[in-house]
């Protein structure tokens, strides 16, 4: 694993190659060459404030000194800037700089920036190409499978595409950057990988936690590889999500409800999962979808990576479960949910019963609570 790995997404001719590897964004040019992104094509980077102040003067001055046109657009860090707001002030500088169909987006940043620069690149000129350049733990993710998407103030990611990027450039050194708190919500997406599809990752993630935490590679870049093989696995039997993908929304149809009512920025993304999670484990218990308890683990190794388990007092049940309505694998009025199967495994359900879901929400603030 030290000198890096490739995995594909194989979607016959959209698929494209997911690298991972410290130091890639230093051979980002022939990177981009190798996948017919030429100098006689323009880049726009999007990125936001925080990522530029580390890459973003690097990154132009390498694509520039190899012969690219490039223009530069920073957005704000956080949740609120993938907005239809932001998303308008993209088109007006991508026309102002001249961008046609020709162009190439590059997303240079975490899991906001490939949403908001991958909706960009889907809807400018009805669909330009775009390459992926996560920056973040949590984005080993949402950088993988195409969904892309901006927030409404009602439901998050209900705005959005399926646009496939033409490649991922995962350079893992860029996680020596992160914060504690953004390096810990990362993990809660790895986990969640364990979680629907490997209980063995589970066990990896458990013994070397430390290591982890502290981003060190080959550590971190085995754990990459796992769950981005388990993500491109899915994609490639369910690109648009008509039946399968669901489960990679584990926790996400509570998780999206507390992001949502936090307005996007009292819990990161990957905080409010972990806290959707451990609720989808005890709706799973409530209903009988897992005959063992799932409950504990879950929260055990949530809170062994400095994530929360716990629902805060102050969010109301039926606020939470009026924005969960709102979830896109709804049909028929009815809560859809991905629960828990056993350790390791999850299935779709739906059907839930919103009074189920109420009493969960109560236990939920209950941090002793074990379902």
């Amino acid at each position: 694993m030290a000198n890096g790995a490739t995995l594909h997404v194989d979607l016959g001719e959209r698929s494209y190659p997911i690298h991972i590897a410290a130091d890639l964004l230093s051979n980002l040019p022939s990177l981009l060459a190798a996948r017919d992104v030429t100098t006689q094509h323009p880049l726009f980077v999007v990125t936001d404030e925080n990522v530029d102040a580390h890459y973003g003067s690097d990154v132009l001055l390498s694509l520039r000194l190899a012969g690219y046109r490039v223009h530069k657009s920073v957005v704000p860090p956080g949740d609120r800037s993938k907005s239809l707001t932001v998303l308008e002030r993209l088109v007006a500088e991508a026309l102002e700089a001249g961008l046609d169909r020709s162009g190439v987006v590059l997303a240079l940043g975490g899991g906001m920036i490939g949403d908001l620069a991958g909706f960009f690149a889907a809807s400018f000129m009805r669909g330009i190409r775009y390459v992926q350049l996560p920056t973040t733990l949590l984005a080993h993710d949402s950088s993988v499978g195409g969904k892309v998407a901006v927030n409404h103030p009602l439901a998050k990611n209900v705005i959005g595409a399926f646009h496939q990027p033409l490649a991922v450039i995962y350079d893992i050194a860029t996680l020596q950057t992160l914060s504690t708190r953004e390096r810990r919500s990362g993990f809660a997406e790895l986990l969640k990988h364990g979680f629907i599809r490997d209980a063995a990752l589970l066990d990896d993630v458990s013994e070397n936690r430390e290591s982890l935490l502290a981003v060190k590679s080959p550590y971190i870049e085995e754990a990459i590889l796992r769950g981005c093989r388990i993500k491109a696995n899915v994609v490639a039997n369910d690109e648009r999500e008509q039946g399968l993908r669901a489960i990679l929304n584990y926790g996400h149809t509570i998780g999206h409800a507390i992001e949502a009512l936090g307005g996007f920025s009292r819990f990161t993304h990957g905080e409010a999962i972990a806290i959707g999670m451990v609720g989808a484990a005890m709706v799973g218990e409530k209903l009988g979808t897992v005959r063992e308890d799932v409950v504990t683990p879950t929260r055990k190794l949530l809170a062994a990576y400095g994530l929360p388990t716990a629902l805060p007092e102050s969010f109301a049940e039926d606020d939470i479960v009026a924005r969960m309505k709102h979830d896109k694998k709804n049909r028929a009025a009815e809560l859809v949910m991905v629960l828990p199967t056993k350790w390791g495994d999850v299935d779709i359900f739906s059907g839930i019963s919103e009074a189920v879901v109420r009493d969960v929400l109560t236990a939920l603030k209950n941090p002793a609570e074990e379902g």
